[in-house]
């Protein structure tokens, strides 16, 4: 089955937000055709991490991790563009923290995976 490019589906999450009155804005511009994205959410100060993998079964799925502080999810957005430059990044701000996703969302960090990530993070 074809993929949308990633230019289309970025264009329809942004005014998927801006119809429901959200602020939505593209940070970082990747590759216009096959390039993936990260969408951050923030809602109030706390922002959150909504990222798309291919899972097990072949179909592209959703994951929200956070929430982050401003310097916390700069590093890792600039780390991710290091090892990936066609990275897009947009963000959303809503008061009710939704993410507009083209999909379902699949997993959200538990209590344990986000203790765990703060125990290790410096190392």
């Amino acid at each position: 089955m074809a993929r949308l490019k990633t230019e289309i589906r970025i264009t329809a999450l942004l005014r998927r937000a801006q119809a429901q009155g959200a602020y939505a804005a593209i940070l970082r511009r990747g590759d216009p055709d096959a390039g993936a994205f990260w969408v951050t959410v923030r809602k109030g100060t706390a922002l959150f991490r909504y990222a798309e993998q291919m899972g097990m079964t072949g179909a592209r799925e959703w994951y929200q991790d956070g929430p982050f502080d401003e310097i916390e999810l700069s590093v890792k957005i600039n780390k991710a563009v290091d090892r990936d430059p066609d990275l897009w990044i947009v963000e959303i701000e809503d008061t009710a923290g939704r993410a507009f996703l083209d999909g379902e969302l699949t997993k959200v960090e538990t209590d344990a995976e986000a203790a765990a990530r703060a125990l290790f993070r410096d190392q």
